[in-house]
């Protein structure tokens, strides 16, 4: 089976109703700048390359990266895309 190369996007936020200790330090210091600011959510991307058989495997393989080890699944929510490389 030959692989190809395939890139992901990921992005990993917290759910509705966790504190965002950073989200909210931003949005102080944004009101302190005098902007009008309500909230301020912080999220992680992760951008990945890497090697499957097809972009369904690609898929797969992301998905398990994510509840694996690059999201909580008690407290984050993620999404992702998944686009092969020419």
């Amino acid at each position: 089976m030959e692989l190809a190369p395939y890139r992901a996007r990921i992005e990993v936020k917290l759910k509705p109703g966790y504190i965002d200790p950073e989200g909210e330090t931003a949005r102080k210091a944004l009101v302190e700048l005098r902007y009008d600011v309500k909230r301020v959510g912080t999220a992680k991307v992760y951008e990945l390359d890497f090697m499957a058989s097809s972009i369904e495997d690609a898929k797969k393989q992301v998905e398990e990266m994510c509840r694996k080890l690059l999201s909580n699944p008690v407290k984050d929510d993620y999404v992702f895309e998944v686009k092969e490389l020419k």
